[in-house]
């Protein structure tokens, strides 16, 4: 079957040419749009929370790589007296021994923040004894921790995730 084409003038723009469906496609491209905008804005909602879910098994693996180097800074101090580090760059060369001494690889950044500075907390002394994301979005992790980070559980905010090296204090008997 032939379907019958209708040709217009128009002042303005010239012929139109018009075909028996008399505007079907537009609506139907219009719809299409609209269901690939949908698809598109749940697909990047579930992605964005899968790197927010990456991000954050990051932090804890970051964060719990410099709380054990400056345990290990604090740990093997000369001389018997012990102390935390002053800055975070002595966690890479510690040069209070004979041979030069690496407790950590490379300082690692905040995953959590653009800037990727850690917040830092002291020790009376001026020493580094830990460190805390300066992010202040809501976790998705709220339970299930390891039992070193149960303080974690039910925190308002990654700023809340101190990762701290306290000294181990001996049992007196």
């Amino acid at each position: 079957m032939i379907s019958t084409v209708e040709v217009k003038k128009s002042a303005f723009t010239g012929l139109h040419i018009m075909n028996g469906d008399k505007g079907f496609s537009y609506p139907a491209a219009l719809l299409m749009v609209v269901v690939i905008s949908i698809s598109l804005m749940t697909a990047q909602k579930q992605w964005s929370t899968i790197m927010k879910r990456e991000r954050e098994k990051q932090l804890l693996f970051r964060a719990g790589q410099i709380e054990k180097a400056i345990g290990s800074y604090y740990n093997n101090s000369s001389g018997g007296s012990t102390q935390y580090p002053k800055k975070l760059e002595y966690l890479l060369k510690d040069n209070r021994h004979l041979g030069v001494k690496r407790h950590l690889r490379k300082i690692y950044k905040d995953p959590m923040t653009i800037e990727g500075y850690w917040g830092l907390i002291y020790d009376g002394k001026g020493g580094i004894k830990g460190v805390f994301s300066k992010s202040s979005e809501k976790p998705f992790k709220i339970g299930g921790f390891p039992d070193k980070y149960k303080l974690f559980e039910d925190k308002q905010s990654y700023s809340d995730w101190k990762f701290v090296y306290e000294k181990k204090t001996e049992a007196k008997s």
